[in-house]
């Protein structure tokens, strides 16, 4: 009885208990801090716009400053309207959405589910490597390689359009979503897919039957994912949109999206003036778009987590 006694009181649990364990506190706390200082910055961003952009919301009506055609910063009174902006931005959202989901979702549906380990861990950096490209780089390709295609396929008078911009968005929102939507469906337990081939389901309905809808949750974060990052870059389309400030009715006509309308003006803007408080209003208005769409993508990513949970 001694000897077991002895051996109890000597187990790791016994051991360790009681003795401080300062490498892992000091972890806690630095990881604590981290999330604090991100949420520290994200509401002092948000302050500063709110200051910053609510003047130019009191000077022009709400509805007026969302709704209007015109954007005449240098007339007196000076008449700031971002419909076309707005617009802009929606059309080539809509453009990179179209082009990378179908295309990203369905590489990540290869490398999860079709190509052999070895070819799937080859090529996953790979794709991820384009989010490593500034974006400065991938506007000059839109600019030298894309637009002169663009013009000449199409046959218009500028190759710098919203489509030419939809289009390097839509490759630089392709990690994202093959990155996410392949971790997505690797998180589908392998019992779903064993089950599915012993009621002699095929690859291709297994995939499309089985693996596809019980990852859509995570497909569908990686696809939000994909439309916050469109929407909130700048230096691309600021390059190859074209810069009009007309309303485009198609996506084939030069345009000029939220972020370059920011990004072109703040250089002419007086401090303090009305211009620069309307475009800090614009950024108020791109930044509450974004973290709606972030959110989203959150709460998506969340459910897909309780619903592995549960199961």
């Amino acid at each position: 009885m001694a000897v077991t006694a002895g051996l109890r009181s000597r187990t790791p649990g016994n051991m360790f208990r009681g003795k401080p364990r300062w490498g892992e506190r000091i972890i806690e706390k630095i990881i604590f801090v981290n999330g604090m200082l991100a949420i520290v910055v994200l509401l002092g961003v948000f302050i500063i716009l709110l200051r910053e952009g609510v003047p130019a919301l009191v000077e022009t009506p709400f509805f007026e400053f969302i709704f209007g055609t015109t954007w005449y910063p240098v007339s007196e009174p000076p008449v700031f309207g971002i419909l076309p902006f707005f617009v802009a931005t929606m059309w080539v959202t809509l453009v990179s959405t179209l082009l990378a989901v179908p295309i990203g979702v369905g590489a990540a549906i290869y490398l999860a589910e079709v190509a052999p380990r070895r070819v799937a861990d080859a090529v996953k950096p790979l794709v991820e490597l384009l989010s490593g490209f500034p974006s400065v780089v991938m506007g000059f390709i839109g600019l030298v390689l894309l637009s002169p295609w663009v013009q000449n396929s199409l046959n218009l008078n500028s190759g710098l359009t919203g489509l030419t911009a939809g289009i390097m968005l839509a490759m630089m929102s392709l990690p994202i979503i093959v990155s996410v939507s392949e971790d997505a469906l690797r998180a589908v337990p392998d019992e779903y897919r064993q089950a599915a081939y012993g009621l002699g389901s095929t690859k291709w309905e297994v995939i499309w039957h089985v693996c596809v809808p019980s990852a859509l949750s995570g497909v569908s974060a990686a696809v939000m994912l994909g439309v916050g990052r469109a929407i909130g870059e700048t230096m691309t389309v600021l390059m190859v949109a074209g810069g009009a400030l007309a309303l485009p009715e198609l996506p084939t006509e030069p345009m000029m999206p939220m972020t370059a309308a920011i990004a072109s003006g703040i250089g002419n803007a007086v401090q303090g003036g009305p211009q620069y408080h309307a475009l800090f209003a614009i950024g108020l208005i791109l930044f509450t778009l974004t973290l709606v769409v972030n959110l989203i993508a959150a709460r998506i990513l969340a459910a897909q987590k309780r619903k592995f949970a549960r199961e």
